[in-house]
C-alpha cells in the first residue's frame, strides 16, 4: 500500500513541478534572465573556437619551421 501512495505522490509532485514550470516560462524576467545566460554561453562558445584556432595556428607554424630546418639539414648534408 506504501508503494502506491509513493507514485500518488511523485506523480502529484511531478504536476506540481510542471505547473511552476509553465508559470516561471511565461514570466517575461525568467525569459530575460535565461536568453542573457544563452548569451553567455555563445559568448564562451565563441571565445573557446577562437583560442582553439589559434592554437591550432601555432601548432602548424611549429610542424612548417620544423619541417623546414629538416629540409635544410638535408640539403647541406647533400
Amino acid at each position: 500500500m506504501a508503494f502506491i501512495n509513493n507514485k500518488w505522490v511523485a506523480f502529484g509532485v511531478g504536476v506540481a513541478a510542471g505547473v511552476a514550470a509553465v508559470s516561471l516560462v511565461k514570466n517575461p524576467a525568467f525569459k530575460k534572465a535565461c536568453a542573457a545566460v544563452v548569451g553567455k554561453g555563445l559568448q564562451l562558445k565563441d571565445d573557446a573556437c577562437a583560442f582553439a584556432e589559434s592554437v591550432k595556428e601555432d601548432a602548424q607554424d611549429i610542424v612548417a619551421e620544423a619541417k623546414y630546418n629538416n629540409s635544410k639539414k638535408a640539403e647541406a648534408k647533400a
